[in-house]
Order: structure tokens, then sequence, then C-alpha cells
């Protein structure tokens, strides 16, 4: 079940540069894109669907701050999740009560986080429409 060391893979007490502490982090990213489920490409879909909406309406430079770190928040959230799921499978492959709530809870934040980024992103694009229309 464990893998041999190799240098494609950094421990964590090892010295690191900085070009492979972003090498680590890059390829964790890409890692958690080929490993995910469909709801992480659900927010990927949004992530990408989000910008072309704030440029057709004109977003305010605090409404882009917010609504892009809205988006890396649930994003963020999701590799958490991810990261979690990975761990559980090399703690065990057996059922565990206790690793199935901790699951739990990990997606149970990723489903707050998404659902208030939601509101506030409704929000925030509902009086970016309002207010287009009012200049017309």
């Amino acid at each position: 079940m464990t893998e041999e060391p190799s240098e494609k893979h950094t421990f964590i007490h090892q010295k690191r540069t900085w070009r492979r502490k972003f090498d680590d982090a890059f390829r964790g990213i890409f890692q958690s894109i080929r490993q995910q489920s469909s709801s992480y490409r659900v927010h990927f879909f949004f992530a990408l669907l989000v910008p072309i909406f704030g440029i057709i309406l004109r977003l305010h430079l605090w409404e882009w701050c917010f609504v892009i770190l809205l988006v890396a928040v649930v994003i963020a959230t999701e590799m958490l999740n991810t990261a979690f799921e990975t761990l559980s499978r090399v703690i065990t492959d057996k059922y565990d009560e206790r690793i199935g709530l901790a699951l739990d809870i990990a997606s149970g934040a990723v489903l707050v986080i998404s659902i208030f980024a939601a509101i506030l992103g409704t929000l925030i694009f509902a009086t970016a429409l309002l207010r287009l229309f009012q200049e017309y």
C-alpha cells in the first residue's frame, strides 16, 4: 500500500527551495483536478463563467475583489476536502466511522462555502445588473 520514496515526492521534514515549493503546489493543484469528482468540475465551470458575466455587467473593482475571493475560497475548500479524502485512503482502505464523519464534515464545509458564495455572488451580480439597466 505504501510507495517507495522518489524524487517526485517531497517529505515533511525535507528542506525545499522556493522553486520546489511552487512545483509541489502546482502539482497538488493539477492532481486535485484529476482526482476530483463532478462537483469539482462544476465549481471550475462557474469559476470560468463568473468572469464572463463580470465583464458583461461591468463589475466595479470592489465587486471583482469579492467575486475573485469567493471563487478562490470555494476552490481551495474543495481542494482541502480532496486532501482529506486522499489522506483517509492512506490511513485505511476499510470503512471507519470516525474517518467517514471527518469526510462528511469536510464535504459539509464545501457545501456551506458554496451556498454562501452563491448567495453573495447573486447579490453582487443582481446589483450590477440593476445598475446596468438603470444606465439605459
